[in-house]
């Protein structure tokens, strides 16, 4: 189902989502009210749901969908509408794609980011096993010290940071770093709202700042963060994975600073990114985390990471961040 109040853009995402192979819009509603009462009659999938509407807007008709239906939820953002958009993700949205600024843009990216993020959340075929579930090696230690802890995650990623930065005490004396897949612009206002709920200091990360203990940064959209020494340093490198930022950029340069002294843990979210970085992470000594598929709202970067071997401990998102807890007041 498309919702939107512009009769033209229901047509321009209609057409594009029927170009996606294997997908098709089965209804349109041209307000949060006639969603609702279609969904009385039709049960799609997946609803992408336009944040800015008139009448019952996106995250009023969100929360009846929510409550009433409880299908998934893709919203569609305009650059300005930030806090309702990150907002809408806590309260239960999937994800969310930013609407192209001009129409030449919608076949090129609009298109490619809504399809596979449609299609991670409502997957056309079954998933395969997973062949690995932990490492091989199961007996691997805690670390007897901490010094750092990195984490990543993309589709779902924000309500799942939301739960786990409720979960850091306020006596945190080592940084935490997170990528979150999600464009630029987006990420000070995720990291705002972070803040407000944490017991610590949350911020988006800037480019050469010197690396405070007990301070969580979150990487700004399009741009890459890696750790060297006491620094922060951002790039707009190529994409990696499709995306920027990515995760493994931050992996890999954390663990070449902290080594057996890092935690990585990896979240809900579609692909393989992450993965590799595990990977380094394990091979110089660090201790990994991922998240179960049970509590994954996608269960790919996980998943991937485990098929690997490079996982540690496979966790449901709250024993995630007891672990966390634990970690911190114990371990660093």
């Amino acid at each position: 189902m498309v919702v939107d109040d512009s009769a033209f853009m229901r047509k321009v995402i209609s057409d594009q989502i029927n170009k996606i192979p294997n997908l098709s819009v089965c209804v349109t509603a041209r307000s949060g009210e006639d969603a609702l009462h279609k969904l009385n009659k039709v049960k799609p999938d997946l609803i992408t749901l336009d944040i800015e509407m008139t009448g019952m807007n996106g995250l009023e008709t969100l929360e009846k969908i929510k409550t009433e239906f409880d299908i998934p939820v893709i919203m569609l953002s305009s650059h300005s509408g930030e806090e309702m958009t990150i907002t809408c993700l806590e309260k239960g949205a999937m994800d969310f794609v930013e609407k192209p600024a001009n129409l030449s843009d919608i076949e090129e990216s609009f298109t490619l980011e809504l399809g596979s993020k449609i299609k991670s959340i409502v997957p056309s075929v079954e998933a395969k096993p997973v062949i690995k579930q932990v490492s091989d090696n199961k007996e691997k230690a805690f670390p007897t010290q901490i010094k750092a802890i990195v984490i990543g995650a993309s589709t779902g990623g924000p309500k799942a940071l939301m739960q786990l930065i409720k979960c850091i005490p306020a006596n945190l004396k080592i940084p935490i770093f997170i990528v979150q897949h999600m464009p630029k612009g987006f990420t000070k206002s995720f990291s705002n709202r972070l803040n407000q709920e944490a017991s610590v200091e949350v911020v988006e990360a800037t480019h050469g700042e010197m690396i405070r203990p007990g301070v969580v940064y979150v990487a700004p959209g399009d741009y890459h963060m890696r750790i060297d020494g006491r620094t922060i340093q951002l790039s707009e490198e190529e994409k990696i994975h499709s995306v920027r930022p990515a995760v493994d950029p931050l992996f890999h340069s954390a663990s070449k600073v902290y080594g057996k002294h890092l935690v990585g843990v990896i979240l809900t979210g579609m692909g393989s990114d992450g993965a590799d970085g595990m990977k380094v992470i394990s091979e110089n000594g660090g201790f990994n985390i991922a998240q179960n598929r049970e509590t994954s709202v996608v269960y790919g970067m996980p998943r991937r990471a485990a098929e690997l071997g490079v996982v540690d401990e496979v966790l449901s998102l709250d024993m995630i961040g007891t672990k966390i807890d634990w970690m911190i007041r114990v371990k660093q």
